[in-house]
Order: structure tokens, then sequence, then C-alpha cells
């Protein structure tokens, strides 16, 4: 048509074109990063909350389809590689180089702050605080490389210990190895720290899921006074403690806290006692606005402080007095780190860390 090609031929008109396919906010570069960050946020929620229970009824499903020797290989498989996630699992540096980690990280975003070095000639056990409700900053943090845990403390393996039960479930063990998760039982944890040469950093989750009972927006607490196991299990190894706090972890969800002695709270600690997972009723923002409920975590700044390493010795046989030594020790850095740098993450001098 001539009054088109006229009107295409209309100097300036190609800038005014330009200039209008990018007033266009779904075209806006920083739109499309954000909507990126929602999707990486949102599939590692769905994988956290049922990955593993779909994998496992798709297998089933699968088996009972002409497809059925697909789902029997897997399983033959499966049978197999049953005892690997014991064994260090199979991380893959691949998988944890993911883009998609990056967006995850700019979500909130998450940081990674190294206050010492760590000997490569050594074997760590970091402990984790909070939990959270999902322990966003660990995952993050040691089960990524989106903020350089691998340059900031070269030489190190980090495996991050999460629930036994998660690697029974198909193809979700596999997904969780790949990030150099491990399952948070005494036989992963010993042949990682006895098998698996030195330099490796084991990420226990201390206050698990007791202390995710508790987490809620502007609380700093933590259970930790009766947790002495991964103190007995460093002490047998000879690998050093290592504190480590996250600031901003229990601000990314709200969540009803139930009293102790209601029934509310009864449900919740007979779960946690017969299935190793306290059920929390929780809420963070929508999935297309942040001013309504959904399962998307708020967009709220998550800062992980791994503090100073507390030399262990190599003691076979631990006495309760020489736990509860070191135990007092770490308890007693863990405040320290807290208070050093609590100001310089949005709390007020006054903050207290709650040790229960």
């Amino acid at each position: 048509d001539s009054s088109v090609l006229s009107c295409l031929m209309t100097p300036g008109t190609g800038s005014s074109i330009l200039s209008a396919l990018q007033d266009l906010s779904w075209l806006s570069k920083s739109k499309v990063e954000k909507q990126l960050q929602i999707i990486s946020v949102l599939q590692w929620v769905l994988t956290f909350l049922i990955m593993g229970v779909a994998c496992t009824v798709t297998l089933m499903y699968i088996l009972c389809t002409d497809c059925w020797v697909i789902a029997a290989v897997y399983l033959a498989w499966l049978v197999f590689d049953w005892n690997t996630p014991k064994k260090g699992g199979r991380r893959s540096q691949w998988v944890r180089n993911w883009a998609i980690w990056r967006y995850f990280r700019d979500y909130f975003p998450i940081r990674l702050v190294k206050t010492h070095n760590l000997l490569t000639s050594r074997n760590y056990i970091f402990g984790y605080h909070p939990h959270g409700i999902m322990g966003l900053g660990a995952f993050c943090n040691f089960s990524t490389e989106a903020t350089g845990v691998g340059q900031k403390f070269p030489g190190i393996r980090p495996y991050l210990a999460t629930l036994a039960g998660n690697f029974r479930m198909p193809i979700l063990r596999d997904y969780l190895m790949s990030g150099g998760i491990c399952p948070v039982n005494r036989d992963s944890i010993d042949y990682i720290l006895s098998k698996n040469g030195r330099g490796n950093a084991i990420v226990i989750v201390v206050g698990g899921a007791a202390e995710s009972l508790n987490c809620t927006p502007g609380k700093n607490s933590v259970t930790l006074k009766n947790r002495k196991g991964f103190v007995k299990l460093a002490l047998r190894h000879g690998a050093d403690l290592v504190p480590v706090y996250s600031f901003g972890e229990n601000e990314v969800f709200k969540q009803v806290i139930f009293e102790e002695g209601s029934w509310g709270r009864w449900v919740q600690k007979t779960f946690q006692k017969h299935i190793g997972f306290a059920p929390c009723i929780f809420h963070g923002r929508g999935l297309f606005s942040s001013n309504t409920w959904g399962l998307l975590p708020y967009s709220k700044p998550i800062t992980t402080v791994v503090g100073e390493p507390i030399t262990v010795p190599k003691i076979d046989h631990p006495s309760q007095r020489e736990i509860d030594l070191y135990h007092n020790m770490y308890v007693s850095s863990l405040i320290k780190l807290f208070d050093k740098y609590k100001t310089k993450f949005g709390l007020p001098e006054t903050e207290v860390l709650d040790v229960n």
C-alpha cells in the first residue's frame, strides 16, 4: 500500500516506532528479568513442596502404561544406586552453575559474606541458623554457585544436609544430589568427613523442623541449647565448627504460630516426631501481585555470614564434658557473630539473639 510505504519512509518514523516498542512494559529488560526471577523462585518452591510426591506418582502411572519399560529400567537403576546419597552423592558443577540460580539470588537478593579463610587441609561442619520456612539462604549459598561460594572459599566442597526421606523419592533425589545436597544422617556425614579427603564442609541447619515452627518476621531465635549431636560429630572426626547466621531468613514468609500446648502445636510436633518435618501454616506473596497471598516468598534481602572456625580436636569417644565445652564455645561464637553484624544488616543495636 503506497500510504503505508510513504509512512514508513517518512523521516523519523523508524525511530518513533522503536521508541514506541521500547515503551512497551512487557519488553522492558527490568520487567523481563523480574519475571525470570519469579519463575526461578517458583520452580524451587514447587520442588520443595511437591516434586518428590509428583515424581513418585508419575513413575507409578508410567508403570501402568505401554511405556512401563522406562519406569522399570529407572527403578532397577534406583535399586543399584540406592546408597549413593550416603557416599557423598553425585554433584554436578554444571547444575550448580545454572543461570536460573542467579535469577533466584537476585529475586531477594541473597548475599554470602566471608569473614575468615578456611584451610583446605581441614574438614568443617557449618551450623546454619536460622532454619526459616524453607532454608532459602542455605540452599542458594551452598547448593549453587550463585553467590560465589567456590570463589570465596577455594578448595572447599560444601554439602548441604537435609532430610534423608527426600532421597527415597525418585528423580528428586538425583536433582538434590546434583547440587551437592546429602542426607542429614550419621552414615552420610561419617562418610564425607572420613572417606572423602579434606576440604569438605557439611552445612547442617541445626535447629531443624523444631526451629521452623517459631520463625516469623522480626524474630531472631535459634533452637540450639539441646542440639549437641553436630558437636559430637565434629569431635569424632576432628572437623572444625563454623557458625553461620542468615540475616533476613525469617523475613520472607509469614507464619501462623501456635502456642505451646495448643492443638495446632501438638499436630506439628507429632508430625515432626514420626515423619521428620513439621507442617507449617505459612504464606508469602502471590504470583502476580505482592499485595496478595501465595507461595512465593517476599523479596526481602537475605545475607548469610560465615563466621570464624572453631578448631576442634579429633576424639574418637568424646565425653559429655568435652561435648558441652565445645558446644558452649560454639554458642558464644554464634552470639558474637550475630552481635557484630546485626546493625550492618538492618537490625537495631538493642536486638538480642534468642537461644532456646
